[in-house]
């Protein structure tokens, strides 16, 4: 199996298109990148900029380049010895247009008896035989797209009834990506025969598998896409908890990186900041805040309402197969059955009602889940914690939750798979797309793949961790910046210098909730994060932040019920922060107090990621500074053409850091074989961070306020024997931090003359 020594995310779009790439190919071989990583590229909806909604597996994108395109991008890959790695995306299919997806034409055309009834993950009982199409406004209008003639396969409903009663699988809360089926072979076979393609005729070395939790099994699909393209590396997008670890038995190099991202963020964030932090927070919110319990609550709100309608599939499940002794509910609710689904031509589907306790037990196990999702039989450890902490939560659910017990953990019961489909779905919606916005104490570690609650990271569990990822995971990738964090590398390394000034921070959230009060100071302190982090940003990237972040967080306003003067106080701050002298006054004032350290973590952390175990990623643009916020913000077009200016003059910091652990990666990789700490002695010991990975030293300052308040490194020294040189600034150095980070924050040691 051929593996990168590194990789650069490229946004594939209609105007930024595989010709387009292939033209910058040559500047990412300059600037060090040995593979190139390419967004989605199979025929997406019309207008998609993302790829993610794919309408055709079949054929590559012509609107992004085509095949073509693909051919172009690899031959000149294949000049410049590079590789190529391509996202792809099994669990889904967009569906908005039908008209452009032949294969949800069909199924909308003929029904069950649709040669591709199978590939959609639709529920058919549910609704007599037919698909719930929950699109007509609120007035009955219907969408302007193309349908097939009306029959009685499908019927167009309100888009308010999917949330509680669609009948097909989707992706997350959005109805217009369809679950696919690709643990039925024909379904992988028809969907995957283009990517098998690019494998046969060499075009392409390796795949991103998207959100592989969606799927029925994903161990079984890798090990499908292991034969499919020879044992070729393959990563997933896996969002592991802290302290989960990946399947080893799984086909697969790795994850993406939000572990890494979580690990590298926590440990440059001062420990300190943590009590006043914390009191600050709960001064804002009124009382103490607990994420435990935020994100009980906010999970079990999805599940009750966003993501009502897969909670009463599983219950289906369990119904189907006679999982679910009905004296549990009489027991408990005294209430009728309750069909799951509407009448259907005056009939009830009786056969497939479930009881409001059955319901109430299943959304609370989701809403306990401790991780996205059990692999059964693996990972029953999991749902053993989730089970347990719903009967703390609900001991009035007890029976109905011993009743449950036996049927989720059978990793043969339809139900049991169901859930497993859905916990991922449930934890993605209350947690990442809520939760994260509703908690404001340091919001750089409001990122995925971390736990908010976890504030810092001693440096030496950091090399307890990175010498346990160079053992079990060293060609996973490691990444601080992507199409879906919330927030990109310098954006939290700026934000994570709050924690060294809590006070400074907290004066100036005050000053600012003075001049422009706000009906929810908490995430007011969420929303002036984000416009410091980002400062300078433009009036509309604030706006649409503001907009997307107070929807998501859902305390007041929400995508489908906007509170309108609720999300008005909110963008009068952010107005504010350019039409008034005093609120700009404060915001600039905090910006510079908070650029510089925020510079030097930001240093930091590219070191860091570029030279850790694992495959190191960066995102298109990152190369430089980039404070970007929350998608679509952090998809913005970048400027090539100046990064090949600023390469060729050597004098940008964050560039040079980039190019300089790029190249040595790729054209020295014997110095990267292992990992090792490399200690430090003397008075500013812990404002180091320091490794060795086997001939390649990293050394990073953390905690930059703090070392500038103690008067600089002093007499502190590296443990190092021989003489190194700094391969950032080529001068040979000596055990001295004072010596050794005389230029730059950061430095990357090899011994001089190797």
């Amino acid at each position: 199996m051929r593996t990168p020594r590194s990789t650069y995310r490229l946004q594939v779009t209609p105007d930024f298109d595989l010709h387009e790439a292939t033209r910058r190919l040559p500047y990412l071989h300059d600037l060090g990148v040995d593979w190139v990583y390419l967004s989605p590229i199979l025929r997406a909806a019309d207008g998609s900029d993302h790829g993610y909604d794919v309408v055709d597996p079949t054929r590559v994108d012509e609107s992004r380049g085509g095949a073509e395109g693909l051919a172009a991008l690899s031959a000149e890959a294949r000049r410049l010895g590079m590789g190529v790695i391509v996202d792809i995306v099994p669990n889904h299919m967009g569906v908005a247009s039908p008209e452009q997806n032949r294969w949800w034409w069909d199924l909308l055309r003929l029904g069950r008896s649709s040669a591709y009834a199978d590939a959609f993950d639709v529920d058919w009982e549910a609704f007599g035989d037919r698909v719930m199409v929950p699109v007509l406004g609120d007035g009955g209008e219907r969408p302007d797209t193309a349908l097939p003639e009306p029959a009685q396969h499908y019927e167009l409903v309100s888009w308010r009834r999917g949330d509680g009663e669609l009948n097909y699988r989707r992706f997350f809360t959005i109805t217009t990506l369809a679950g696919v089926r690709v643990e039925q072979p024909w379904v992988f076979a028809e969907s995957h025969r283009e990517i098998g393609r690019w494998f046969a005729e060499g075009l392409v070395d390796g795949l991103r598998v998207d959100h592989p939790d969606g799927l029925l099994d994903p161990g079984g699909y890798l090990e499908d896409l292991a034969r499919l393209t020879g044992g070729a590396y393959v990563l997933v997008e896996k969002i592991l908890e802290p302290g989960e670890g990946l399947p080893t038995s799984w086909a697969t190099a790795g994850t993406t990186g939000y572990d890494a991202l979580g690990l590298i963020d926590r440990v440059l964030v001062d420990p300190g900041g943590q009590a006043p932090l914390d009191a600050l927070e709960a001064r804002l919110r009124g009382v103490p805040v607990d994420w435990a319990s935020l994100t009980h609550d906010t999970k079990r709100a999805v599940a009750d309402r966003a993501l009502l309608a897969e909670v009463r599939r599983v219950a289906r499940e369990v119904v189907r197969a006679g999982g679910f002794e009905a004296r549990a509910s009489a027991a408990l609710t005294p209430q009728p059955p309750t069909a799951s689904v509407v009448e259907v031509r005056g009939a009830p589907a009786t056969s497939l009602e479930t009881t409001p306790t059955l319901e109430d037990a299943v959304a609370e196990v989701l809403a306990c889940f401790p991780v996205y999702r059990s692999y059964l039989p693996l990972g029953r450890e999991h749902l053993d914690q989730a089970l347990a902490a719903a009967r703390r939560h609900r001991p009035d659910l007890a029976t109905a939750l011993d009743e449950l017990a036996p049927v989720l953990s059978d990793a043969s019961h339809p139900a049991a798979l169901r859930f497993q489909q859905t916990s991922g779905m449930v934890m993605a919606k209350g947690v990442e797309d809520c939760a994260f916005y509703r908690y404001s104490r340091l919001t750089c570690l409001n990122e995925v793949g971390g736990d908010p609650a976890h504030f810092s990271l001693d440096p030496s569990d950091f090399h307890a961790a990175m010498a346990e990822r160079q053992l079990d995971w060293p060609e996973a990738m490691t990444t601080t910046t992507t199409h879906d964090t919330k927030r990109s590398e310098d954006t939290r390394a700026r934000i994570a210098v709050i924690a060294e000034l809590p006070d400074v921070w907290q004066a100036a959230l005050d000053r600012l909730l003075t001049l422009v009060p706000l009906p929810d100071p908490g995430f007011g302190s969420l929303l002036w994060q984000a416009v410091v982090g980002a400062w300078p940003a433009s009036r509309e990237r604030l706006h649409r932040y503001a907009e997307k972040a107070m929807r998501e967080a859902g305390v007041r306003t929400t995508w489908t019920d906007p509170d309108a003067a609720y999300e008005d106080a909110m963008h009068a701050a952010v107005d504010a922060a350019f039409d008034s002298a005093e609120v700009r006054a404060v915001v600039d004032g905090l910006v510079a107090a908070l650029d510089a350290p925020g510079r030097s973590n930001g240093l930091a952390t590219k070191l860091l990621a570029l030279t850790i175990p694992g495959v190191p990623d960066v995102y298109q643009g990152t190369e430089l500074w980039d404070h970007s916020l929350a998608d679509p913000d952090n998809r913005r077009p970048v400027d090539y053409d100046d990064r090949v200016a600023l390469l060729a003059d050597g004098g940008h910091p964050k560039l040079r850091v980039t190019a300089t652990a790029l190249r040595l990666r790729r054209d020295r990789p014997e110095l990267f074989t292992s990992y090792a700490a490399v200690p430090a002695a003397g008075p500013a010991a812990d404002h180091v961070l320091a490794f060795d990975r086997g001939g390649a030293v990293t050394v990073v300052t953390r905690l930059p306020v703090g070392l500038e308040e103690r008067g600089g490194w002093g007499d502190t020294v590296l443990a190092l024997e021989g003489t190194w040189r700094d391969a950032l600034t080529g001068r040979v150095v000596t055990s001295r931090l004072d010596d050794v980070l005389r230029d730059l924050p950061v430095a990357l040691l090899v011994e001089d003359g190797s």
